[in-house]
């Protein structure tokens, strides 16, 4: 009798590394905010709503999901979660009457609540790699900055958190490259 299953142990070798397209959804669409949080693009923040909506949330969710096929317990839950935070706040911009709603305190809970969650995936990032471990912290301190900013409603420590999103873009950024770079060359050409 032949078995039409695939060997389990096999499975995940028949999948490519969902990795660096989660960093690169991450990547971007954090890169595209962050230039209108830092205050130099002040429009990308209508502009980031499309990669919020389809690369940061749709494709992000679904490398999670590959990482849970490919046993990736840290990737599959970074990767879904942060999809559904783009997932979530396309929706928290686009909703009717949404972001008004909340006002600042509501904004800035839903960031809090981020933030908390990010500080908790950094503990585990550190055991990672350093790549991950130097992303996590870096998004730490993003979220922090931006949380007391929609909180405080000072312009200056969203500034500061869209400056720190734009270091964790070039991170995740390098991140992708490197997980790409490396898969096609077949050899360790960026180290991560």
């Amino acid at each position: 009798m032949v078995s039409t299953e695939i060997d389990k142990s096999n499975r995940s070798s028949l999948i490519a590394d969902p990795g660096p397209l989660g960093l690169g959804g991450f990547a971007l669409t954090t890169f595209v905010l962050s230039l209108a949080n830092a205050g130099i693009v002040p429009t990308a923040g209508a502009a980031v709503l499309g990669l919020a909506l389809f690369y940061g949330g749709i494709a992000q969710l679904a490398a999670g999901m590959w990482e849970f096929v490919k046993g990736n317990t840290f990737g599959a839950v970074a990767f879904s979660s942060y999809g559904a935070f783009w997932l979530s706040f396309w929706w928290l911009l686009t909703g009717p009457g949404i972001e008004k709603a909340a006002g600042a305190a509501g904004v800035g809970s839903f960031l809090l609540g981020w933030t908390i969650f990010t500080v908790l995936m950094t503990v585990a990032a550190l055991k990672v790699n350093r790549l991950l471990g130097l992303l996590f912290s870096v998004l730490s301190l993003t979220f922090i900055f931006l949380t007391a900013g929609a909180f405080s409603g000072i312009a200056g420590l969203t500034h500061i958190g869209g400056y720190l999103g734009l270091l964790t873009a070039a991170i995740a950024w390098y991140g992708t490259a490197a997980g790409v770079i490396n898969s096609t060359w077949k050899r360790t050409v960026l180290p991560s």
